[in-house]
């Protein structure tokens, strides 16, 4: 099993979902942060004077799924997140050793 993470921009976040959901991913979750890459942040004007906005709002999403969807998934991702601007952002991937279903005891892909 692997542990998606997507920081993904914020408008991008109903695209992404429906880009999952159409390969056949039930679950995520989805998490508000801020944060900054390469760009830095940007300057803006707020009543004549400049500022600057270091951490920008970004999505996180994060979903657990078996091996052989992981491909699929960053495929996915990747399109819908996709604008060709920087700050597009990025999909980190970890191994996920065990699962369980708090429910009913589940264990390991069945969990999922």
């Amino acid at each position: 099993m692997k542990k998606l993470e997507a920081i993904v921009k914020p408008f991008k976040l109903d695209d992404v979902k429906e880009a999952l959901h159409g390969i056949g991913i039930q679950g995520l979750t989805v998490i508000e942060v801020k944060g900054f890459g390469r760009q830095k942040g940007h300057t803006e004007l707020y009543r004549g004077a400049e500022y600057v906005v270091d951490f920008l709002p970004k999505v996180k999403i994060e979903l657990v799924l078996e091996d052989d969807m992981v491909e699929r998934a960053i495929e996915a991702i990747q399109q819908a997140a996709f604008t060709g601007r920087i700050g597009d952002g990025k999909i980190f991937i970890s191994t996920i050793e065990e699962v369980v279903r708090i429910r009913t005891g589940e264990r390991g892909t069945s969990a999922i």
